[in-house]
């Protein structure tokens, strides 16, 4: 077998793919494309075509399709051959820059929340050549941007990209304020750390709840969870192994660095985490390794499970969202240097997220609100709704000391004042990690940990590079026509520490304590969906994303919509697919074991031995079961039609919330407590202790 460095990459048109299939001039002119944002022409495009073409084949493509995320959580393809009839008869393949460029895919089918109406089916896919062409299957899969007709974006590369164009194009401001001529470009880097669950597919397949919501609806405890951290970073089950060295191979080839795995906290729980690119390739590609993940664990007879909590009980799965900014030159803005004015530019960059954080913390909670990651956030294994920072000890201490001109730890003579008195030349691992920070500073980068492990990390990430963007705006203006440089700067770090200090806490997240403390603070606290959504398109968001042309009015409110309309069809399936489980199958196995018992009965008081004290005691607890189930059943399927008749979206969400989620816990309450009860062979469906602990 090929060693790792032989066959990374290999299914992937990369750069030194492009290299050596492309001349020296189209090579440079694509560079300069990728790199600068130059226009690409159609002479340009017929040969990338064309060489992408020929590779493609060469690894035995025979169709190629323009790859895209839309707003439906997953990806989309339509495959076309390269064949075209050739004049004798017989087939030739071919590929143009036209092709290339632009597809043409069915727009009416997809979410597009009123931006288009259903008879209006014209839509467009347009190449994203910063984001590297791939082999998957027998296709060759060409990563676009998807809009409508009118333009308005449809997808989530689109405003992403226009994202990272506006956080470029603030952060060379500032960065040409202090000295660096030489850079050309900022661009932010994500690493997401994905978490997902691995069970028996034999199982998953007695299971209506996981097939159809992705998680369990019902499922009474078994009777060892995590509670002895046994799980965690302990030795990895040989079939689990088995996968894991599949899933490298596998994302090796499409060139995704897969780096670190191990055992995560609950039992069936693993993690999965690559080295950092950049946000735009981060984000193609963890949508990809998603894929891959849930193609693979089927080869293993095993079903890849990536909701946010697919067990009652046990942590849920989150994807940290490892987040940077770099020049082209190398230097990461959020390294603190070695030199005085080093620490100074470091120190405008950390307030300016700090800034970004606290004036826009509603729309980084937006990204993450979703039905799946509402059951995990503030549940003691997840950061809460609310959003904060992390910055550690000797971060704090800095801030602390320039906010009140103070010495910092007693070592200075002189109050801190940047670009003057040589600031603490701060180290990477400086103080402890806080695992309950939504928001926290690990040493060269920030870890959003409150994304969800089935989201696309494209949302979080527009709205933090926006946000940080429209931060450093702001201060690009003040310094530019600044008198005194270092003066303004030092007055302007400074204002922004007593303005934004709220955010920062370097306490426990998960305690009860910090919430009062939040509402103090006048921190927001979006506990669901419903609360959080709607603030998507209040004004202050809406000037900021449109201002930098993130996105148009429009599309925000198509999104606000498309997301609560999501939010409300996946909880009404989940429980039209609790009444289902509960009525055909929980009920008529409680009744016939129920059922067992009074024959039991019957028996032994016939045969004089008196009423059995385990049958009577059973009976009793199951008959209460019993009438609960179907009360609580037949409530919510009226509950559910009521729901389904409302209208307005909004409204809609809200009933939801606050009638359908009730009751599906009330439902599952006493289904539950009857499985306690019932033996495993009577019991419809498989338990949590096989499948939590099956796989091995």
């Amino acid at each position: 077998m090929s060693s790792v460095p032989e066959y990374f990459g290999t299914l992937v048109f990369d750069d030194r793919t492009m290299k050596g299939c492309l001349s020296p001039e189209a090579y440079a002119s694509l560079r300069k494309t990728i790199d600068e944002g130059a226009k690409l022409d159609i002479s340009l495009a017929n040969e990338v075509a064309q060489a992408m073409k020929e590779w493609a084949i060469s690894k035995g493509a025979t169709h190629y399709t323009h790859w895209f995320q839309p707003m439906t959580g997953i990806t989309a393809e339509k495959h076309d051959s390269f064949i075209t009839p050739g004049a004798d008869g017989r087939v030739i393949m071919e590929f143009s820059g036209k092709e290339l460029i632009k597809g043409e895919p069915d727009a009416s089918s997809f979410p597009s929340g009123g931006l288009r109406a259903t008879f209006e089916a014209r839509g467009y896919t347009a190449w994203d050549p910063t984001s590297y062409a791939f082999i998957k299957g027998n296709s060759l899969c060409i990563p676009t941007a998807f809009c409508s007709y009118g333009g308005q974006a449809l997808d989530k590369k689109t405003p992403l990209l226009r994202s990272m164009e506006a956080l470029n194009k603030q952060a060379l401001r500032v960065i040409k304020l202090f000295g660096n001529e030489d850079v050309k470009c900022v661009r932010t880097s994500v690493g997401p750390e994905q978490e997902y669950f691995l069970v028996d597919k034999k199982l998953y397949d007695q299971r209506p709840d996981l097939k159809f919501a992705g998680r369990t609806l019902f499922g009474a405890p078994a009777p060892k969870g995590q509670e002895l951290s046994d799980h965690y970073f302990g030795v990895i089950p040989t079939r689990v192994t088995n996968y894991m060295e599949d899933l490298n191979e596998e994302l090796w080839k499409l060139g995704i660095f897969a780096k670190t795995e191990h055992n995560e906290v609950a039992p069936a729980q693993h993690e999965l985490a690559p080295i950092y690119s950049s946000t735009n390739l981060a984000t193609d590609q963890n949508q990809l390794t998603m894929e891959i993940m849930q193609k693979v664990a089927l080869k293993h007879d095993l079903v890849c499970l990536l909701h946010e909590k697919p067990f009652e009980g046990v942590n849920g799965s989150g994807k940290h969202n490892n987040w940077s900014m770099a020049t082209d030159t190398g230097v990461n803005l959020l390294s603190p240097g070695e030199t005085p004015y080093e620490n100074a530019q470091f120190l405008t960059f950390l307030v300016a997220v700090i800034e970004a954080v606290d004036e826009y913390q509603d729309l980084l909670r937006i990204t993450v609100a979703t039905a799946g990651n509402d059951h995990r956030l503030g549940a003691n294994e997840a950061p809460p709704a609310v959003v904060s920072m992390f910055l550690g000890d000797e971060l704090t201490g800095v801030l602390k000391a320039i906010e009140e001109d103070a010495p910092y730890g007693g070592g200075a003579k002189k109050p801190m004042k940047l670009g003057v008195d040589v600031l603490p030349l701060f180290k990477r691992d400086s103080t402890d990690r806080n695992r309950t920070s939504p928001f926290a500073f690990t040493g060269n980068k920030f870890e959003f940990r409150m994304l969800g492990s089935q989201n696309s990390i494209a949302c979080a990430n527009i709205m933090l590079n926006a946000a940080v963007a429209s931060v450093l705006q702001k201060y690009a203006d003040i310094l530019e026509n600044a008198t005194d440089f270092e003066s303004e700067l030092h007055k302007l770090i400074q204002k922004t520490i007593k303005e934004h200090k709220r955010i920062i806490f370097d306490g426990n997240g998960y305690d009860d304590s910090w919430l009062e403390e939040a509402a103090k603070r006048g921190l927001s606290n979006y506990r669901t969906t419903p609360d959080a959504l709607p603030h998507l398109t209040d004004k202050k968001n809406m000037d900021m994303l449109t201002g930098l042309k993130v996105y148009m009015a429009s599309e925000l409110e198509s999104r606000e919509e498309i997301l609560l309309d999501n939010y409300n069809k996946t909880i009404i399936i989940e429980a039209r697919t609790m009444v289902d489980m509960a009525t055909k199958n929980i009920l008529p196995a409680i009744y016939d074991y129920e059922s067992s018992l009074i024959n039991t009965e019957s028996v032994k008081k016939g045969l004089g031995l008196g009423a059995g004290k385990y049958e009577s005691k059973v009976i009793d607890i199951l008959s209460k079961d019993i009438d609960l189930i179907s009360e609580k059943a037949d409530e919510l399927a009226a509950t559910i039609d009521e729901v389904s008749k409302i209208e307005d979206i909004k409204a809609q969400s809200e009933a939801i919330r606050d009638k359908v989620l009730p009751l599906m816990d009330e439902l599952r309450a006493p289904a539950d407590d009857a499985e306690k009860n019932v033996p495993e062979k009577n019991w419809p469906y498989p338990s949590y202790a096989k499948l939590l602990f099956s796989v091995d």
